[in-house]
């Protein structure tokens, strides 16, 4: 089965293969995976390695949670299921229908006018 590993604080300037090279040593990688800024294409800094063991890991986990890389100390573990996202409705901003300090919708009562 396979076991996907979060890795973050990653330099911005980490490559696949910087991770790929390292990760090999601690057992066979399915995959490797960094994500990117849609907008920008720069690296966030952090990214995913996927063993097909829970052995290797377990291993990964131990070889290179905190170890150096590129100046910075990396975080290694067990990544955490992705959470299903739901569609948050338009809500027109901070002035929009429903605020009453807003131009739309709700009208202030009470006052001396």
């Amino acid at each position: 089965m396979d076991v996907k590993l979060y890795v973050g604080n990653l330099s911005y300037d980490t490559t696949v293969d910087d991770v790929r090279m390292l990760f090999a040593q601690a057992g066979a990688l399915v995959t490797v995976d960094l994500i990117m800024d849609r907008d920008t294409g720069q690296a966030k800094g952090f990214g995913f390695v996927t063993y097909a063991s829970e052995a290797e890991a377990q291993k990964a986990i131990g070889m290179f949670n905190g170890f150096m890389l590129r100046g910075r100390a990396m975080k290694v573990s067990v990544a955490k299921p992705r959470e299903e996202r739901t569609a948050v409705p338009a809500r027109g901003g901070a002035f929009g229908a429903g605020y009453a300090g807003g131009r739309g919708g709700h009208k202030r009562r009470g006052g001396n006018r």
